[in-house]
């Protein structure tokens, strides 16, 4: 091994090479040397020397390598990916590792908000394309950054927002790209301990950490928590003829999966796997998580493709992973909101038995199930009232802990909610990849016609399914999670996979005259509601069940399922209509909600109230009134639902003093 020092950040050449001395340098798997004379802002890199073998393992000393721990990098002005590849030198074109301070975030000053999984609304945001555009209000030098999101935090607590969910901000490769485009959502890691330095203020190495903490500082100001999406599951450095730019000139076979002939082994998608079963990839990842979770201050983590963190030698799935154990036994850890994919690209799909028992996973079934059942396809009834109630069904028929299911309609992959009820089909020519990336099976409908209309009845028929999708996030039981811009209608042309898009296609918009206001009305009403409200909508015990008209007299709260008459749910293979309601002991109904995805409108009886009816939703209706600040009264025994509606009722004592 030699330690490379260099001057500047744009060097070409090492000021300065230390040869290490495995007998003295060295303790079982670590290389490690003190330095004195050196200090923050140093900047330095590695050579690693060993015998090449193409297709098991091998070194290339001609590279210079970026430690793996760095806490900040520089020479981005001089990197070249492709002198990363093949055995030409890259030390003039290389990143460079800096010396930081690893000061504790002020937790003192700015403490976790620790907000219960019972109030928590996740809200999932690129850090860049949130603020990028000029209408942003942003100040120029601000666009696109960490500090300038900070600006928005009171738009996202006036939303109702609790936690925000950024896409990936560890140091990413932009030139992990097909040509000519950029990488902008960064789920191609070059280090797992540096913020992204496309997302700082200035190009200071060290400005990403500072900016960083004032941006978690100020959530925390705020009542939000910041959750990370992490990418451990794989490296930018890509298959074997990928660049050598860290992990691989290091130490291949430890911290990659490969078959016996040296091959890698992906189940990522992107040329590679993380051996997190390996001791050292292992002790990166935790080393990974204390450092944003303790220096830099984040409340929690969103693994992404989080299942293959758990496969082992010759990617076999682990039922007890390494990695999974020592998080869950960290006690820096113990307090973080830990949220996982429970699928990868192997074919690997947990989700009741995820193995962990602290990481919740996403649910796409429930993404699946909803969107099937407004889109108004068979089979899509009975699954609505499970992925309605909490999915027991996919939970060994157990009330799932709430913080275990985060429900979803959209996120970063795939349509926006706007273009899942305007497009048939994905419209991805702009990636350049004549149309073949992105998801195939969205489960969406343009309601006629693809794409824009002017077309009066389709707008309005969309606006009303946006509503219908929303309200069965947000009233369902479990931990929800909306995607940036949903709220105003935001969308990207029909483009499912703008993952090298930095352009209006992923920027969200702020210009008045380019949102959708009435919807973002409804959106803040209904956040409001499930708020007010969380016994009624997510209770943290989900109430018992009962087919019976008169159960016995307890002052419990129980759930009653009907169709469009009263204890009769149709839970057949053509049905698209479904009701239900929660009632106090033998008092009366306290809540009474309606979903009809069929083609005409229909009337619904209503059961006996606990007190009069009032109308809190109607989808149907127009905006204001689809969701009024204050509940109307309803008096009449049934209701009538317009086609592909959803209305909400409650009892006037649960509703008493509601203003949205």
């Amino acid at each position: 091994m030699e330690l490379l020092l260099f001057e500047d950040s744009e060097d070409k050449t090492p000021a300065r090479v230390i040869e290490l001395d495995r007998r003295k340098h060295r303790s079982g798997d670590y290389w490690h040397i003190e330095v004195e004379g050196l200090g923050i802002g140093c900047c330095y890199g590695y050579r690693a020397f060993g015998p090449l073998a193409p297709g098991a393992h091998g070194f290339r000393p001609s590279k210079v390598l970026l430690d793996p721990a760095a806490r900040a990098i520089s020479g981005w002005e001089v990197y070249d990916r492709m002198l990363a590849t093949g055995p030409c030198t890259n030390a003039h074109a290389c990143l460079k590792a800096v010396v930081t301070e690893r000061d504790p975030f002020d937790f003192a000053a700015h403490p976790r908000p620790r907000n219960s999984w019972q109030h928590t609304v996740i809200y999932e945001l690129h850090v860049g394309n949130y603020t990028s555009r000029a209408d942003s209000g942003v100040a120029a030098e601000r666009q696109g950054t960490y500090l300038g999101l900070i600006e928005k935090l009171p738009y996202l607590k006036d939303l109702g927002v609790t936690a925000i969910e950024l896409l990936p901000v560890f140091a990413f490769d932009p030139a992990d790209a097909p040509p000519g485009r950029d990488n902008i959502w960064g789920y191609s890691p070059l280090s797992w301990f540096t913020p992204h330095q496309g997302f700082a203020s200035s190009t200071d190495p060290h400005q990403a950490r500072d900016d960083m903490r004032q941006l978690v500082a100020a959530c925390h100001d705020a009542g939000i928590e910041v959750l990370l999406d992490v990418v451990y599951n794989h490296t930018t450095e890509g298959n074997r003829l990928g660049p050598i730019l860290s992990w691989r000139g290091f130490a291949d076979l430890t911290y990659y999966h490969q078959n016996e002939d040296g091959d890698y082994l992906d189940v990522s998608g992107c040329g590679n796997s993380i051996a997190a079963n390996q001791p050292i990839s292992m002790q990166l990842i935790l080393e990974s998580m204390r450092c944003w979770a303790l220096e830099l201050g984040v409340d929690g983590f969103r693994f992404d493709l989080g299942i293959a963190l758990s496969r082992g030698d010759g990617l076999k799935p682990l039922d007890k992973p390494p990695l999974f154990e020592a998080i869950e036994s960290d006690p820096l850890l113990s307090d973080l909101k830990l949220v996982s994919e429970p699928w990868d690209c192997g074919g690997l799909y947990r989700l009741e038995d995820f193995p962990a028992r602290r990481i919740g996973t996403w649910n796409g079934h429930f993404r699946d199930g909803v969107r099937r059942f407004w889109k108004g396809d068979d089979h899509s009834t009975w699954t609505l009232a499970q992925r309605f109630k909490g999915s027991p069904d996919l939970y060994n028929k157990k009330p799932v802990a709430l913080g275990r299911s985060v429900n979803l309609i959209t996120a970063h992959d795939g349509f926006t909610l706007v273009d899942l009820v305007s497009y048939n089909r994905k419209h991805n020519l702009a990636n350049g990849e004549d149309n073949r990336d992105g998801e195939n099976h969205n489960n969406s409908w343009n309601h006629g016609v693809e794409g824009p209309t002017t077309n009066a009845a389709v707008i309005a028929l969309r606006q009303r399914q946006q509503r219908n999708l929303l309200s069965t996030l947000l009233l369902a039981r479990g931990v929800p999670m909306l995607s940036m811009g949903d709220e105003i209608g935001r969308s990207q042309g029909g483009n499912n996979n703008s993952w090298c898009q930095d352009s209006p296609i992923s920027w969200m918009p702020w210009n008045p005259d380019q949102c959708d206001q009435a919807l973002l009305v409804y959106m803040r009403r209904l956040l409001s509601l499930r708020n007010a409200l969380p016994q009624l909508f997510n209770p943290l015990v989900p109430p018992r069940e009962t087919a019976s008209k008169q159960p016995h007299d307890h002052g419990d709260v129980w759930r009653q399922w009907h169709g469009v008459s009263l204890s009769k749910p149709d839970w057949a293979e053509w049905s698209r209509t479904l009701a239900t309601s929660l009632h106090i002991g033998s008092r009366g109904a306290l809540l009474w909600m309606g979903f009809n995805a069929y083609k005409d409108h229909l009337k619904f009886e209503l059961p006996v109230p606990a007190s009069p009816w009032m109308r809190v939703i109607d989808t149907s209706l127009p905006s204001p009134m689809d969701l009024p600040e204050e509940p109307v009264p309803f008096t009449d025994l049934e209701i009538p639902m317009e086609s592909r509606s959803f209305v909400l009722l409650l009892a006037r004592e649960a509703a008493n003093g509601l203003k949205l």
